[in-house]
C-alpha cells in the first residue's frame, strides 16, 4: 500500500543503543498524539485477546551521522512548514514530561543538542528533508 504521507525519524548514530530505543519511542508517540488519524484499529489475536492500536503505517528510521545531519533537518522540516517532534541530549537527564519541556525550553532551537526528530508530511516534502541520510543500521 503506497500512502501520501510518510512518517520518519532521524536518530543521532554515536547513541547507546537503548538511547536510541528512548527516543524512537519518545519520538514515535510525538507522531501518534499529533496525527490521531494515523491510529489504526485495534489487533486482536485468533485467541480474541484484545491489544492496543498502532500507527498504521511504516516508519522510517534514518541515522544522523553528527549533530549537524540533525540540525539540518531540522532547519528542512521548518522552512517546509513541517512541525517536528525532537529530542535532545538534555532530555536523557530529566525524569517527567513537564522537565523535558523546561530542558527544551532553556536552549535557543540553534543551540539545541538534539539526539533526534520525528516528522510526517508528504512523501516527497519528508524525502527532501531527510536527503542525504541513510536508514539507521
Amino acid at each position: 500500500m503506497q500512502f501520501d504521507t510518510k512518517i520518519a525519524l532521524i536518530i543521532r548514530n554515536d547513541l547507546e543503543a537503548w538511547q536510541k530505543l528512548n527516543v524512537a519511542a519518545f519520538l514515535a508517540s510525538g507522531i501518534a498524539a499529533a496525527f490521531p488519524d494515523c491510529i489504526g484499529a485495534p489487533y486482536e489475536d485468533g485467541s480474541s485477546t484484545p491489544y492496543h492500536a498502532l500507527i498504521g503505517q511504516p516508519i522510517l528510521i534514518y541515522a544522523a551521522p553528527d549533530p549537524a545531519a540533525l540540525a539540518r533537518a531540522l532547519d528542512r522540516a521548518l522552512s517546509r512548514s513541517v512541525k517536528p517532534a525532537l529530542y535532545t541530549e538534555d532530555m536523557f537527564k530529566t525524569t517527567h514530561d513537564e522537565a523535558n519541556r523546561a530542558a527544551v525550553k532553556a536552549v535557543a532551537r540553534t543551540d539545541l543538542n538534539l539526539v533526534g526528530l520525528a516528522l510526517r508530511a508528504e512523501r516527497k516534502v519528508v524525502d527532501k528533508i531527510v536527503d542525504g541520510l541513510k536508514f539507521h543500521a
